[in-house]
């Protein structure tokens, strides 16, 4: 079992929601935890927590400390600390992190590359 609980996350727990009405296209920096209903392309970084959600279609490199992902992801993934992909989810590209957890029955298509903590970006 995951030490997330994603499925307990509510918006509540997220300083910064971008709607699913919403298309972005660009580079995101934040610092604290962040959830994507919508769509995005570009480039990602973050110090924090970042949640794709159900819904969500991002193509994107990401680099950030966590990431649960839900939605749809076409791109790179290094994670800090952890990347979990949930039932829901779909990563197609290579993923590189400390720990990585997969549900069964989600979609990952790349090259999985587990680190240290302390060698992880």
């Amino acid at each position: 079992m995951t030490d997330v609980h994603n499925d307990m996350l509510d918006d509540e727990d997220f300083d910064t929601i971008l709607s699913a009405d919403i298309d972005f296209s660009g580079s995101l920096y934040f610092e604290k935890p962040f959830l994507i209903r919508g769509k995005v392309s570009g480039e990602i970084s973050a110090r924090g927590l970042l949640v794709i959600d159900e819904e969500a279609v991002v193509n994107a490199n990401i680099n950030t400390s966590r990431l649960v992902i839900r939605g749809q992801v076409k791109g790179d993934v290094t994670a800090a600390e952890k990347v979990e992909v949930t039932v829901t989810g779909k990563l197609i590209g290579n993923v590189t992190a400390p720990e990585i957890f997969m549900e069964t029955g989600c979609v990952f298509n790349g090259l999985c590359t587990m680190t240290d903590k302390k060698s992880a970006v």
